[in-house]
């Protein structure tokens, strides 16, 4: 086969051409159909397949991320009891507002039970929040410097959650022999809202937004 077998060619007599002559052809013309067919057919379904190739790989990894949290939902399931005990325990440290009374008393009960004479002693106004309620109660008292430790610590043994703040302590007088000593401080104790409170409290705040 030579350059001039193709020079020469006669697409009207193309039986007459030698064979590796359309063999040529015939290969040109099938590149040339291939081609077009890309263009054409082709390549919008490749891009298709692309597509569902790439979502089949997002489905695989939601598919694999699902399977690991299905794994654990057990484990998920016991935490979540847990933190549920832990708040039940926590809830009861609160008081109710029948409750308060008792717990006040006590307050005042553990400093006259270490010798502690009170000059101030009042519950102020509260402060809601979301479930629960903060009472501060101004005190303050004189006594032993060992006694009024000793009160400190008896306010942190108690069943209810009860706090001291703001503390100020000074001595009596400057006589250096007298070691009575005054103690100025803020007691802060907890409530939990009953249901009606919480109820009044939401539609408090929605009647807010709605103005």
């Amino acid at each position: 086969m030579k350059l001039d077998d193709f020079n020469n060619i006669d697409f009207k007599n193309a039986g007459s051409m030698s064979m590796p002559v359309k063999l040529v052809l015939l290969g040109i013309l099938f590149l040339i159909l291939v081609g077009l067919g890309y263009w054409f057919l082709w390549s919008d379904q490749i891009a298709e397949i692309d597509q569902a190739k790439a979502k089949e790989q997002e489905l695989r990894q939601t598919f694999l991320a699902k399977k690991a949290q299905a794994v654990k939902i057990d484990a998920y399931k016991q935490q979540m009891i847990d933190i549920e005990k832990t708040f039940g325990a926590l809830l009861k440290q609160l008081p109710d507002k029948s409750q308060m009374d008792g717990l006040l008393t006590d307050i005042n009960q553990a400093g006259l039970g270490r010798g502690l004479e009170f000059d101030l002693f009042k519950p102020g106004q509260e402060t809601p929040a979301d479930f629960y309620a903060e009472m501060p109660i101004q005190i303050k008292i004189k006594g032993k410097y060992h006694d009024i430790g000793a009160f400190a610590t008896d306010i942190s043994k108690l069943s209810r959650i009860v706090t001291l703040n703001d503390l100020s302590i000074t001595p009596l007088s400057n006589d250096s022999k007298d070691s009575v000593l005054t103690l100025e401080a803020v007691a802060k104790t907890y409530r939990y809202l009953d249901s009606s409170e919480v109820a009044g409290k939401k539609a408090a705040a929605m009647k807010g937004v709605k103005k």
